[in-house]
């Protein structure tokens, strides 16, 4: 990682510093003094200088954050699965911590985002160019906290993530090896990340932001192939014991059926450890 010309290590807050903020921190670690800020600080992993605050709660955050910050990245995932615990993790605690950081000013600012801001159902490609409408309230609270950052006054870029998977978050693989997922054919588009080139991907950005580099506002980071559900499904049956589909198998996502292209991300030199779901799922199989 480059060094500022402050000739230091760069200064890096993590808020949300939970299971995908966790490893982007921990991969920082090398050449940075990162903070993680959660409301339990001594989860943080091991190299991260935990804060402990509540983001909804903004007494909580008074004198609890680091001078001279040269990097945040904002991770928050919902505490509720409603409204309001979107609204709270995406929007409300954004402007908190904004609030709470005065008049620092960051090289960069990251927000961390999902292609639910996308409702297309055609199985077009998106870019980070096509339009957002998204079909449900939390895609809604999501778009609404990517302005926040973006009218920060910091330049800021958002990081659109599609479905993260990897070996701590098996539920699809499971699902499917315990005949709970059965989709119909032919199934929507799926997009998905492993969960390792996640944390890469947000790392490779901090990394080129520190350097100098200029970022564009937004990114897609999902893998290189966009694949219809039935066909990740019958390739997992393939590779690994499954059980026969039950009665009540689910039939499939809620995300629309499109194809997100990660052009511009790859645009920018970074390159996938597992650039397909067979790369991904099949290293996982293999781990058991």
């Amino acid at each position: 990682m480059a060094i500022t010309e402050r000739s230091i290590a760069p200064r890096i807050l993590v808020a949300g510093c939970g299971k995908l903020g966790g490893a982007i921190a921990s991969r920082l670690t090398a050449s940075a003094t990162v903070f993680g800020l959660r409301r339990n600080p001594d989860r943080v992993p091991g190299g991260v200088h935990g804060i402990g605050a509540d983001l909804t709660r903004p007494e909580t955050l008074t004198g609890k954050l680091p001078e001279g910050l040269d990097i945040m990245i904002y991770c928050l995932t919902p505490s509720s699965y409603d409204q309001q615990g979107y609204r709270d993790a995406y929007v409300t605690g954004l402007a908190n911590l904004l609030a709470a950081l005065g008049d620092q000013s960051l090289k960069h600012l990251f927000f961390v985002s999902s292609s639910s801001v996308y409702s297309q159902d055609d199985d077009s490609w998106v870019d980070e160019s096509s339009p957002t409408r998204p079909a449900r309230f939390s895609g809604e609270q999501v778009l609404a906290g990517e302005q926040t950052a973006l009218e920060s006054g910091h330049p800021a870029t958002i990081i659109r993530y599609s479905g993260i998977y990897g070996p701590s978050r098996r539920r699809f693989l499971e699902e499917v090896q315990e005949g709970r997922m059965n989709p119909t054919k032919p199934a929507p588009f799926s997009n998905r990340i492993h969960e390792e080139d996640a944390a890469d991907a947000a790392t490779h950005l901090v990394e080129l932001a520190l350097s100098g580099a200029t970022l564009e506002t937004c990114y897609i980071a999902s893998d290189c192939e966009p694949v219809r559900l039935d066909e990740v499904v019958e390739w997992v049956r393939q590779e690994t014991p499954c059980a026969k589909p039950q009665p009540d198998a689910r039939k499939g996502g809620r995300a629309g059926s499109k194809r997100c292209s990660n052009k511009r991300l790859l645009s920018t030199g970074f390159r996938f450890r597992y650039p397909d779901f067979r790369a991904g799922y099949r290293a996982m199989i293999d781990r058991g």
